[in-house]
């Protein structure tokens, strides 16, 4: 049996209802113009090492390279090269006074969104993969695949194969059955037929919006039998008949951003009490309602709140809370003044990001004080929950979703590791969520995530510590004074990013975004 779409091959069909309304996707990265592969053997001496486990850092220590993977680890002078390695076969760094992490993890991320382009030209997916990379992204999750399954999955195999600069992509198609966007599948058969389709079509997992719970209960189902991982942003449209308890309990792998989870909180009532003049379509209501929901439920450390919790940790569920893109919320005029927008945000993504009507997540024409401390509350109960559920054994992953809100590829990403040490995580649990988390939810941790013999190369060189202050990985750096020169300093701690082996310098892959960005701006 086969899905019966009138859009394509499956998994495209979001990109051709975008196509079809004007809202072309990006442009593909087409080659690599940075990068520098090593010799056949990179040796990294006298580094300190968080690896990513929870372990704190140690070190000095050795790490050897070979094609791309860990082969040594061990205590400076203890990792061996094998014998009869040529000199020059090797590449040899001194990090001595500096440390090595995984690569980062992005699980929420969207390589551009079409909707962009009712604001302009948009650059192509270069532009986001090198502040990906430039922000010491290795690995991306792509929840939605907007630009089409077939798309992405192009990209995904040139960055595996070196082919461009851009992270290890992971592609999860968007299911088609959604209330307000696309509905071309109608029974348990067909959504089960799909997943299938999308698996034989290479796709790493679905993303789902909501849907008739017997077609979303048929496609988890066929996931699981299928080995696809799975995520849902559980959409107000479809949360009614079916909030994140009930698929974590059918095998949903993740719950994105803060959506539906309130609802399993709700005591006196079934549904949020939504104001009298609710419309999902003004995007203003929608998210100024989003921020109410929260302070409806059951109050932190309540026997609601704890039963909730443990039914999470038994169907070994994860979040991945995407608090940076809802940051704006709660403090407009700071995110919009963010440091780096006006060297590195798109002129198309800025235009995009201002007050205008019908634009998803631009619904700053009647942002209030009032939203705002309405959304600092949604924030603390949010954070707690999120934490208590990090604190009683459950897996949180890191995802930026940025492109919305003020939220600029890379920066949103490292805004999310503060926000996340806000939530009450020491800056060492902020990390493994960043590196381990994510790799166990994508079901990679076999491959990549920590810093262990027979893994892939993803490592990041950094000049200090970057547990002492996230703020040293903005690609803008943050500021320091000078008390020798009486100035300010720009401080930055990632130096060097390693992809399967293949050496960047962040400093050129920002440079590279900053020029893209200027030749916008004069061609507008």
């Amino acid at each position: 049996m086969t899905s019966t779409s009138n859009a394509g091959a499956p998994g495209d069909e979001f990109a051709a209802m975008f196509a079809a309304a004007g809202l072309p996707g990006l442009a593909a990265a087409t080659e690599r113009t940075r990068g520098r592969e090593p010799r056949r053997y990179l040796k990294l001496t006298g580094a300190r090492i968080i690896d990513g486990t929870g372990a704190p850092p140690w070190g000095p220590a050795d790490l050897i390279v070979e094609d791309g993977r860990i082969l040594a680890l061990a205590k400076t002078g203890k990792a061996k090269l094998p014998e009869a390695v040529r000199p020059d076969d090797v590449l040899e760094i001194d990090c001595s006074g500096k440390f090595l992490t995984p690569g980062f993890i992005d699980c929420h991320a969207h390589i551009g969104a079409p909707f962009h382009a009712r604001n302009g030209p948009q650059p192509s997916a270069d532009y986001i993969y090198k502040l990906w990379l430039g922000h010491g992204i290795t690995t991306v999750r792509e929840t939605g695949c907007f630009n089409g399954l077939s798309w992405t999955l192009q990209q995904k195999a040139a960055a595996e194969e070196q082919r461009i600069d851009a992270p290890r992509i992971m592609a999860y198609a968007p299911f088609p059955a959604t209330t307000d966007y696309v509905k071309s599948l109608h029974t348990p058969e067909q959504a089960a037929a799909w997943v299938g389709d999308v698996k034989v079509a290479g796709a790493d997992g679905v993303k789902f919006f909501g849907a008739p719970p017997a077609l979303m209960k048929a496609a988890l189902e066929e996931c699981i039998r299928r080995d696809l991982r799975s995520c849902c942003h559980h959409s107000q449209l479809a949360v009614g008949r079916m909030n994140p308890l009930q698929t974590a309990g059918w095998g949903l792998s993740s719950t994105e951003h803060s959506y539906g989870i309130p609802e399993t909180l709700l005591e006196n009532q079934t549904l949020q009490a939504f104001p009298p003049d609710y419309d999902y379509g003004d995007e203003y209501l929608r998210f100024s309602a989003a921020g109410q929901t929260f302070m409806q439920a059951a109050r932190p450390g309540s026997p609601k709140w704890e039963t909730v919790l443990g039914r999470f940790l038994e169907a070994r569920h994860s979040f991945v809370p995407t608090f940076n893109v809802y940051d704006a919320n709660r403090d407009l005029m700071r995110t919009r003044r963010a440091d780096w927008h006006e060297r590195f945000t798109d002129p198309t993504l800025w235009a995009y990001f201002q007050p205008q009507r019908g634009g998803h997540g631009a619904y700053w024409y009647r942002w209030s004080t009032t939203n705002e401390i309405e959304w600092r509350e949604t924030f603390r109960l949010w954070m707690r929950f999120v934490n208590d559920y990090k604190n009683r054994g459950g897996r949180i992953a890191v995802g930026s979703d940025s492109g919305f809100m003020f939220q600029t590829y890379g920066f949103g990403y490292v805004r999310e590791l503060e926000l996340l040490q806000e939530a009450g995580f020491t800056p060492l649990e902020v990390l493994r969520s960043a590196t381990a988390c994510g790799a166990e939810l994508l079901g990679i941790e076999q491959d990549t995530g920590t810093l262990e013999i027979g893994k892939r190369a993803d490592i990041l060189i950094h000049r200090a510590n970057p547990l002492n202050d996230f703020k040293l990985l903005y690609g803008t750096g943050t500021m320091r004074l000078n008390d020798a020169t009486k100035s300010v300093d720009w401080d930055r701690s990632l130096e060097t990013v390693i992809k399967g082996g293949l050496l960047y310098d962040p400093a050129e892959l920002l440079a590279d975004v900053e020029a893209m960005v200027s030749a916008a701006r004069l061609g507008a």
